[in-house]
């Protein structure tokens, strides 16, 4: 489970009975994207002629600038997704954080879903005895990119979620 079954309304725009404003989940797209690219290496090593999850992070961006229309990038998020589909490790994780980001757009909550991914892809490509070092580093450099707009929502976001699905956040 990657969402619960109440969605948080702090993830909701306010034009559906939310509380989030655009100006923050553009942010949200944006920092999702940040941490997306920063593994996206990962994918490129194993796959270097397939563009799919870089085009979906460029898309996310797009779409917090207001150049594609969210269903755009939702629809690279799912290139990105099925580019992961036959590999493993660290690869298949960059790809899924490529994904994730692109859709928030779509869902804001997938914010946590790119940070996770990237996460987990740094500790599939560390040796087994630094792996948890690695993803801490990584939990660290994701907070360091956040802007102050929307940090405190992400980092309880972080806590109430990681229990729930993700694991990763205990940096």
């Amino acid at each position: 489970m990657i969402l619960p079954k109440v969605r948080d309304p702090r993830f909701i725009t306010v034009r559906r009975g939310g509380s989030l404003r655009d100006d923050d989940h553009h942010l949200l797209a944006i920092w999702a994207a940040d941490c997306a690219e920063h593994v996206l290496h990962l994918f490129e090593q194993a796959r270097p002629n397939d563009d799919r999850p870089r085009h979906a992070i460029d898309l996310a961006r797009a779409w917090a600038r207001g150049e594609v229309t969210w269903w755009e990038a939702r629809t690279a998020a799912g290139h990105a997704q099925a580019a992961a589909r036959d590999l493993s490790g660290a690869a298949r994780q960059a790809a899924y954080a490529a994904g994730q980001a692109a859709a928030v757009g779509h869902v804001a909550a997938h914010e946590l879903g790119a940070a996770a991914y990237a996460i987990k892809a740094v500790r599939a490509a560390a040796a087994e005895d630094e792996r948890e070092e690695a993803g801490r580093r990584e939990c660290r450099w994701q907070r360091d990119q956040l802007p102050g707009e929307i940090r405190d929502l992400v980092l309880d976001d972080e806590r109430l979620r990681n229990e729930l699905c993700w694991f990763v956040f205990d940096c």
